[in-house]
């Protein structure tokens, strides 16, 4: 586990042989490891296959999309009460899939201790039969129609019931949380995992946040968590404009916990470094460069304890280095 992350990449500070030219303060790690959100200017001209804005996700896919009867099953709409927000919809009230998805960036996915969150707005009314969900799986693709498979699943379906379900290694539950209220301003999918198989999830409407809805549990085998997927297959929609039968998403991001930062001072002809004593585990590194071929060296100084933080004193002497916190 390394000490900085930001899409997933360490980020080591610099120090050179001289003072002028070494890098004095913090070096810290961002808390957001992914995010996009539809008002990204790459989608300023609408949303198809094969983009891919902001960081630490992978391009968005609409393999699996089931386009019959013919239409315009993806979109970029500004009517939705969460504003710009990627859009699907279907035309038939009967058959039609419109499938979106896209990997989390990050080597190995989702880690404990991290949180994926989407922002959606959903349809109302009622298909029978008719339905939709968000899939976090392990996967490459987006699931295709009628496959389930998914370390977690939440979704609507109009089964004579309207309310959201949450399917997980413990079967299928279902929430408090009714479509219409989760579609009347949007809601919040918050998905954390507490470590490697079991979660905490969830749902808060945005209408009314003291109605959100929280469920623990175990995650199915479909793991590790690499891919979240959207599907609408609801009922006739007549366009983007039409927020009662389109599905929405406006952001999306992965989240982790408050970042460990190492410290680094210059005084005199040496350099300090520190970090926090409670981050057990962690060793000092450093390279010389940060190529492909980056060769990381554990610091040979044991740390002093000072106030709490682990305090090395290096000289500043010959080429430059990159310092990191490695566990």
């Amino acid at each position: 586990m390394r000490s900085h992350f930001i899409s997933g990449a360490a980020i080591a500070c610099a120090v050179a042989g001289g003072a002028s030219t070494m890098m004095n303060g913090n070096c810290a790690a961002q808390t957001f490891i992914a995010a996009d959100y539809a008002t990204n200017s790459t989608y300023a001209d609408g949303w198809s296959a094969g983009q891919n804005g902001g960081y630490g996700f992978g391009a968005w896919s609409f393999d699996g999309t089931d386009a019959v009867p013919a239409g315009q099953y993806q979109g970029i709409s500004t009517l939705s009460p969460l504003g710009a927000s990627w859009t699907l919809l279907t035309f038939n009230n009967h058959t039609g899939l419109a499938d979106t998805g896209r990997p989390i960036a990050e080597p190995g996915g989702l880690q404990p201790g991290q949180t994926l969150e989407a922002v959606i707005e959903n349809p109302t009314g009622y298909h029978f039969y008719r339905g939709f969900d968000i899939c976090c799986l392990n996967g490459t693709d987006n699931n295709p129609g009628g496959v389930n498979t998914a370390a977690i699943r939440a979704q609507v379906f109009a089964y004579f019931v309207t309310d959201w379900s949450i399917s997980d290694e413990d079967d299928s539950t279902l929430t408090s949380l009714d479509l219409d209220t989760s579609a009347s301003a949007g809601m919040k999918f918050d998905l954390t995992l507490l470590s490697t198989n079991t979660y905490s999830l969830i749902l808060t409407p945005l209408s009314n946040p003291a109605d959100a809805y929280t469920q623990t549990g175990t995650l199915t085998t479909n793991l590790p968590i690499n891919y979240i997927n959207f599907r609408l297959y609801w009922g006739t929609s007549s366009g983007l404009t039409d927020t009662t039968n389109n599905f929405e998403i406006s952001s999306m991001a992965i989240t982790g916990p408050a970042p460990l930062m190492l410290n680094i001072q210059l005084m005199g002809t040496n350099v300090i470094l520190s970090w926090p004593t409670n981050a057990v585990g962690f060793n000092l590194e450093s390279t010389l460069n940060l190529g492909a071929t980056a060769v990381w060296n554990t610091n040979s100084t044991v740390p002093s304890v000072i106030n709490g933080q682990n305090v090395v004193t290096n000289p500043i002497a010959g080429t430059q280095q990159f310092y990191r916190l490695q566990q």
